[in-house]
């Protein structure tokens, strides 16, 4: 299977490493203040906007390249902020693919259109008690009542939550799956005082209250006969997962390797410690190993491949698991300025944690690859 990429990937590539480089100038990316962090996003989409990046994996168009394309350009913009890339991936990648896959055209024309152009910000309410909605029920619930829909329930850990124009919540109507799109400023949706985590610094994160929030039955997509909804809710969010955690490797095996060439101890620089470069060896090899195995997945689910689930599934279980150790290992090799805020391997290291719990998480991943393997 050949993974090359094509000129016109190689220049998309080149313009979205400028305009990421552009918008990083002498400030960071990973923000703490809500205030700065919602500009910032909002600026990222509007510039990501003259490429075609926001546009990767939803609309079909010979001009725009194919998930492969995507997968790589994902591994660029986490590579510079793992908060600001998950940020501008809930509401283009799964906001957007959801509307632009499941809605019909006037809503594409009201939901997608701004967040493909980088005038709105979309986010995504899945998760409820826990991040675990493979076997939780879903109990947010829609009721029809006076020609319209009345929404109630509780929804945790929603990227973008405080901050999003529109958000698309996963629910249940009439004992069916259906998503629910609630636009801010909404009567009794109340979000959820911003969380603090140990990594993702930049991203705006909470919980989101939906009290009797009332919608027009327009803001309703579906409801669908059964839950694979949820399992294709899933897949794209572990597709993101992995461009995130292949973004992390990228930024932590390069500040560990410029470090490694530049610094000297004991008199020698200190790549030249061969155990130094034994560690260089296995990030590389971890690195390029989890790009093939991220490649092939979206190529298999690009084509329809019976087996693209299970190989999302493997390759979300091996990237994620990856970059945790590629990140540890870059901060080994850093020394003291590893352990100094601010350094990329550092940010990666607290990140990459996230990976293996948000989307599918490691262990239900396993699970589900085991029942795979034996045919289940």
């Amino acid at each position: 299977m050949n993974f090359d990429f094509t000129q016109q990937d190689k220049k998309l590539f080149k313009d979205i490493n400028d305009i990421m480089t552009g918008l990083a100038g002498e400030r960071t990316l990973e923000e703490k203040d809500s205030l700065s962090a919602e500009f910032l996003v909002r600026e990222a989409l509007e510039r990501l906007a003259n490429s075609f990046y926001l546009k990767l994996g939803i609309v079909k168009d010979e001009d725009i390249p194919g998930l492969c394309a995507m997968m790589g350009a994902m591994e660029i913009v986490s590579s510079f902020s793992p908060s600001l890339f998950l940020s501008v991936e809930m509401s283009t990648r799964l906001f957007g693919r959801i509307i632009c896959t499941f809605g019909n055209e006037e809503q594409e024309k009201k939901w997608l259109s701004p967040v493909l152009r980088g005038k709105k910000l979309g986010a995504v309410a899945l998760s409820e008690k826990t991040m675990n909605i493979d076997n939780d029920p879903m109990a947010t619930t829609g009721v029809r009542e006076n020609g319209f829909i009345k929404i109630s329930g509780a929804k945790n850990f929603v990227i973008n939550g405080p901050i999003a124009d529109f958000t698309a919540v996963a629910g249940i109507i009439e004992n069916k799956p259906a998503i629910f799109i609630v636009e801010k400023g909404l009567k009794g949706l109340i979000p959820g005082k911003r969380l603090e985590t140990i990594g993702l610094d930049g991203a705006v994160i909470s919980g989101l209250i939906l009290d009797n929030c009332q919608v027009n039955e327009d803001q309703v997509i579906g409801p669908f006969e059964d839950r694979s909804l949820f399992s294709t809710l899933k897949i794209w969010e572990n597709q993101i997962i992995i461009g995130s955690s292949l973004g992390m490797m990228k930024s932590s095996f390069e500040s560990a390797r410029a470090y490694a060439k530049a610094h000297k101890t004991g008199g020698k620089p200190v790549i030249a410690y061969q155990e130094v470069g034994f560690k260089l060896a296995e990030m590389l090899t971890l690195f390029q190993t989890s790009q093939l195995f991220a490649y092939r997945a979206v190529c298999a689910a690009e084509g329809k491949n019976r087996d693209a689930e299970v190989l999302t599934y493997c390759a979300k279980v091996f990237c994620t698991e990856a970059a945790e150790k590629v990140s540890g290992w870059a901060l080994q090799i850093l020394s003291g300025e590893g352990y100094i805020s601010g350094n990329p391997a550092e940010r990666a290291f607290r990140c990459a944690k996230y990976n293996q719990i948000a989307g599918t998480s490691t262990e239900i991943s396993r699970v589900k690859i085991g029942d795979a393997a034996i045919g289940a």
